[in-house]
């Protein structure tokens, strides 16, 4: 079965990619559903890690990443030893002033059609750039276009199950089981 988009059917590997991604999002938009700001922004446990939190960290991962696909590396460095750049990261998983979770939820509907159109567009999945320079990736290292898919398929994948866990401990739903 092949996927469509609103312009162009899309090869089967293409389509399950999205297929998958898209279960994904919609576990975590229902993990979110029915939450008001000041639930979205609570902590549940002893992380720092709040629903709204996650969803943002989600988004600003998924765009990215695909920016990754689409022009390689960021063109700067990241100083990892600058406290500033860990800052930045730990108010990627909170709901910062004048951000709402309703506003959050719609930029991830505009985030999942840009990567959706992205992937369409591509000449195929094969598009590589090399990896970063950070302490985690391989020296040398490189992804092509599926790699950061199934990167950001993982990424949303596990954020689902720290969302399932903060939510079960804000009032006790649970997104599966």
């Amino acid at each position: 079965m092949m996927a469509t988009t609103t312009e162009k059917v899309l090869d089967a590997e293409r389509a399950s990619l999205l297929r998958a991604l898209g279960e994904q999002r919609d576990f975590l938009r229902f993990t979110l559903r029915g939450l008001d700001d000041e639930q979205a922004a609570r902590r549940t446990t002893v992380s720092e890690l709040t629903l709204g939190g996650l969803l943002k960290h989600v988004v600003s991962t998924e765009r990215s990443w695909a920016d990754f696909i689409r022009n390689g590396p960021a063109p700067t460095e990241v100083d990892y030893d600058d406290p500033s750049t860990w800052q930045e990261h730990a108010d990627s998983f909170r709901l910062l002033d004048g951000e709402t979770l309703a506003g959050v939820l719609e930029d991830y509907e505009l985030a999942a059609g840009e990567t959706e159109r992205l992937v369409a567009e591509l000449p195929d999945l094969e598009v590589s750039h090399p990896l970063p320079s950070a302490p985690w990736f391989p020296e040398g290292g490189a992804w092509t276009a599926r790699d950061v898919l199934l990167h950001i398929l993982r990424e949303t994948a596990q954020h689902c199950g720290h969302a399932d866990i903060v939510r079960e401990g804000l009032d006790g739903q649970k997104t599966m089981g």
